[in-house]
């Protein structure tokens, strides 16, 4: 007998009827000898319309107070579910964040776990319930809601895997498994059937959006396996696990974008020790996550620095910006948020040169100019317009031949 967690994400229990679908997978799980542990999303469009009614309210809303509104989605589809695998006769009992008590620092929208008190769930277990725990949300150390971050019922479910040594984590949602990229976007995308965590953790922190980047995070550090499947059909998914020497025969396993990107310079930086902490320390302190950094050559004494960060952080980096640009008499600041990230990942790069070259060539061919580069031992990021990010995963996509099955590339 396993201990299994699965998720299911806002489309697999968008309405009554999917419910009753997830209450089904959930009851079969538990007749073939498994202990289940289920961790469910917001119904589908439920959390964007709670935040719809905040922004009814104020512009510039307290982030405790809105953690208090958008919690409360998970509530309604814990109960609805747990009710609905009672209908079909089986036992199950439903807990909230605090109920379980997921502990979380109190960064309010976007905290993040510090432990799981479980003792709840094993009594639950014991007498044979499924246990139906709400994902995205925990409590702080003072008892505050707090919520996880957009796709935190993700990193619910592999932090509640890893707390209980469960056997395997399930992710289900609307598509098979993890693809060479968005089958939205390119046509000729994919799906893997296995990738390693250090590839998913680059994908998911590069715009992937199959998995929250910290749900991997907890399955890569804990051991936990990971698998992402389909709660509509019986395809068995894809694997996310520890990487082995067959991984590395694919240079590339996957191509990333985001749209979700913003783009900020501050001309005229000082050139002297101390300048870029204090400039990054100030956005850090408004917990404000920086990606991509350029700094030029120092020309008579000063350099100009660039960055990205988050779409929805740009307003609030873009004032402290220009409030460190005056303490530190640099220029001026320039804002571009009409940018995108495009990223090519794989295991494979560590042992294959060239392939940053291929990528800039492939680029350049298609007569898009690149502004900023990222690169890591797996990974090589472009940021470009973003009205050319459907042609740049398309050409970079067959360039590296995952256009192709695995077994003719």
């Amino acid at each position: 007998m396993a201990l299994i967690v699965q998720k299911y994400g806002g489309t697999s229990v968008g309405d009554t009827e999917r419910m009753k679908n997830v209450a089904r997978r959930c009851i079969a799980a538990q007749k073939a000898g498994h202990d289940v542990v289920v961790v469910v999303s917001a119904m589908s469009g439920e959390t964007n319309r709670l935040l719809k009614l905040v922004s009814q309210i104020t512009d510039r809303p307290n982030e405790r107070e809105q953690d208090v509104v958008v919690a409360t989605g998970e509530q309604v589809s814990i109960g609805l579910v747990a009710l609905a695998i009672q209908a079909q006769g089986a036992q199950a009992t439903s807990f909230m964040g605090h109920q379980v008590q997921i502990v979380t620092d109190s960064t309010f929208a976007k905290a993040r776990i510090k432990r799981i008190e479980a003792e709840k769930i094993v009594e639950a277990l014991k007498q044979k319930h499924i246990v139906v725990v709400a994902g995205f949300q925990g409590q702080d150390e003072q008892g505050n809601v707090t919520t996880l971050g957009r796709g935190g019922s993700d990193t619910t479910a592999v932090a509640l895997a890893a707390a209980l040594k469960a056997d395997a984590c399930e992710i289900y949602t609307d598509v098979d498994g993890v693809y060479t990229t968005d089958p939205n976007m390119c046509p000729g995308a994919r799906k893997l059937d296995r990738v390693s965590y250090e590839e998913m953790l680059e994908l998911a922190s590069l715009g992937a959006k199959v998995l929250q980047i910290r749900s991997v995070e907890f399955a890569m550090k804990y051991k936990v396996p990971l698998w992402v499947k389909n709660s509509f059909t019986e395809d068995p998914g894809t694997l996310v696990c520890e990487e082995d020497k067959s991984m590395e025969n694919l240079v590339v396993s996957g191509i990333a974008y985001d749209k979700n990107e913003a783009k900020l310079a501050i001309s005229g930086v000082p050139d002297m020790p101390g300048v870029a902490a204090k400039i990054f320390g100030v956005l850090d302190a408004q917990n404000i996550v920086v990606d991509m950094i350029v700094q030029t050559a120092s020309r008579d004494g000063r350099t100009d620095v660039s960055f990205t960060v988050g779409k929805t952080d740009l307003v609030k980096a873009r004032e402290v910006l220009e409030r460190v640009a005056r303490e530190i008499e640099a220029g001026g600041v320039e804002t571009d948020g009409d940018v995108a990230k495009i990223s090519i990942v794989g295991v494979g790069m560590r042992n294959h040169s060239g392939v940053a070259a291929k990528m800039f060539q492939v680029l350049s061919q298609e007569g898009i100019n690149i502004q900023l580069i990222s690169t890591s031992e797996i990974k090589v990021t472009c940021l470009i317009q973003s009205k050319y990010t459907e042609l740049a995963v398309r050409s970079l996509h067959t360039a590296f031949g995952l256009d192709k099955p695995p077994s003719a590339s």
